[in-house]
């Protein structure tokens, strides 16, 4: 299903090559992996994961290959502490990888920005996008918008400093992390803010992340925006719907993007 409310960069691999290493204000080296794309005029799309996530997890790999076989550049980006990223887990939230995607956009110089984040990364998205003209383009996947109710919903039974953030080693929900969450509450307010063409992609079927996260900063933003229902997709576009989101990134792109 799909809702609409409103009916100079070059092919220069050098310039990314020439980065070598990403750092943010900590001074942490943040791991990327970049993908040409082959069109002259477009911007890069950055895309950034969600908590306890990063740039290998097999969907992100496949939107940035999408979109380099549609001709985008794309970089794929792991927060700090995430991954081969340098930095502590236990100091990742939302404000700090706010921050961390301000450098990556320093690191990029004057070259249009598109980014696209996946759950928290989403809401990392809002946060920058909302402040920060250099993002001309906003793509939100599953996105976290209620922070304080996601945070409740999904680990409100776990004990900070003892239990695993979905189980998984080495990610130890942190009381920084927690605090970040409950203070934002929503990124709702911020989503009025965003001044730039805007899609949001979302399952039908996310029990991590429900679909009214989307629903509500979809009603709230004052930008050009199109709203994207995957039905029967997951928090991840399971079972084995990733190419109808990549499909729906990069045709959003294609009509979107100035040339």
């Amino acid at each position: 299903m799909i809702r609409s409310k409103a009916s100079e960069t070059t092919h220069r691999t050098f310039e990314i090559a020439m980065l070598e290493v990403i750092r943010n204000s900590h001074g942490e080296r943040l791991d990327y992996s970049f993908h040409p794309g082959a069109r002259e005029g477009g911007p890069i799309v950055v895309i950034g994961h969600g908590v306890t996530g990063h740039k290998d997890r097999p969907f992100l790999i496949a939107l940035a290959e999408g979109l380099e076989s549609a001709g985008f550049a794309a970089l794929r980006i792991s927060f700090s502490g995430n991954a081969g990223s340098e930095g502590r887990f236990a100091d990742s939230n939302i404000s700090k990888e706010v921050e961390d995607l301000g450098s990556v956009l320093d690191a990029l110089q004057n070259r249009p920005i598109a980014y696209a984040g996946h759950s928290m990364g989403g809401a990392v998205g809002v946060l920058r996008a909302a402040r920060d003209p250099r993002i001309r383009y906003l793509i939100s996947l599953a996105a976290i918008v209620h922070t304080r109710a996601f945070v409740e919903h999904a680990f409100g039974a776990l004990e900070v400093g003892r239990d695993l953030m979905f189980g998984k080693p080495g990610c130890l929900l942190s009381q920084a992390y927690l605090d970040d969450l409950r203070a934002i509450d929503t990124v709702v307010h911020q989503a009025e803010r965003v001044a730039v063409p805007w899609l949001f992609v979302h399952g039908s079927r996310d029990a991590l992340v429900p679909i009214f996260h989307t629903h509500d900063a979809f009603a709230r933003a004052r930008a050009p925006t199109e709203l994207v229902v995957l039905e029967g997709a997951d928090h991840t576009f399971e079972p084995g719907l990733t190419s109808q989101m990549v499909d729906a990134v990069t045709r959003w792109c294609d009509a979107t993007f100035e040339t």
